[in-house]
């Protein structure tokens, strides 16, 4: 019984540090006054007010949630491009397919896990025209204390 009590509590240990940290992100979408290079004063949606957005930085294994609020005037979602979002469809981003658009408003709790996952991708809204202002990078470093395999 001690045997298999030690080895419960061994694989406990295990699993908790193998599943990385838990990170939060706050995205607030709204409209943002920028000049274009030709001079042009033009409003657009973006993401805190950055055009391109945040940067995400997270290692292999973590768990990051991301805050959307939707302040601007049309229905967004956004999508972490290359992540597999295999236990968490419904965080995945494709409007009217895995989730629907976040309203006016409003606010979705997206959820990523990175399982395999490494090096620099990126996440972009997934409705129509909005995806060209809204985006950024994803950075996702290897696990702690693990080189880079080049």
């Amino acid at each position: 019984m001690g045997t298999f009590l030690g080895f419960v509590v061994t694989m406990t240990l295990l699993f908790c540090m193998a599943q990385g940290e838990v990170l939060y992100y706050d995205f607030v979408v709204k409209e943002t006054p920028i000049q274009m290079l030709c001079g042009t004063n033009q409003t657009v949606l973006t993401v805190n007010g950055l055009f391109p957005g945040p940067q995400i930085q997270a290692h292999q294994g973590d768990t990051i949630y991301v805050n959307v609020t939707n302040t601007g005037p049309y229905g967004v979602t956004i999508h972490s491009h290359g992540v597999r979002q295999i236990r968490y469809p419904w965080s995945d981003g494709p409007e009217y397919i895995t989730q629907c658009p976040i309203p006016t408003n409003s606010s979705f709790l997206q959820k990523i896990i990175l399982t395999e996952e490494e090096g620099t991708l990126w996440w972009h809204a997934h409705s129509d025209w909005t995806r060209a202002t809204i985006h950024g990078p994803i950075i996702i470093l290897p696990v702690n204390g693990t080189n880079y395999p080049y």
